[in-house]
């Protein structure tokens, strides 16, 4: 459907358990667009850094959901996923916490991708 289109389509997801609608909508339309061949990159800030750890997302739960480790695995194999740097910090989450594939980064990196040629961002 939208596999011809170069544009690359960058959604910051700022809710985690603490707001499961929003951040469920984050998740379902970045995964959405990488499965229709759109080039996604995933931000996970606030409460959301915590799906970055091994485990966590399994305990998200949100009636009518597909669930979220399946989205996150995804993502990871059609897409990208970073983990704010200061978010990250702030929960005491280094580099070697995190799930094979999930990068930490900061904001200089977000606002490179979100300032690219036909970028569009998102927010949660």
């Amino acid at each position: 459907m939208l596999a011809g289109m170069a544009r690359l389509l960058v959604v910051k997801a700022t809710a985690g358990a603490d707001a499961p609608e929003r951040c469920n909508q984050a998740f379902n339309v970045a995964t959405t667009a990488a499965t229709a061949g759109v080039d996604v990159s995933l931000w996970l800030t606030g409460e959301s850094t915590w799906f970055a750890l091994p485990g966590r997302a399994a305990e998200f739960e949100l009636p009518h959901a597909a669930p979220l480790p399946d989205l996150i695995e995804v993502l990871l194999e059609a897409g990208r996923i970073t983990a704010c740097t200061q978010c990250a910090a702030r929960r005491g989450i280094g580099p070697g916490d995190v799930l094979p594939g999930i990068r930490i980064a900061g904001a200089a990196v977000f606002v490179e991708e979100i300032m690219s040629e036909g970028a569009q961002a998102l927010v949660y």
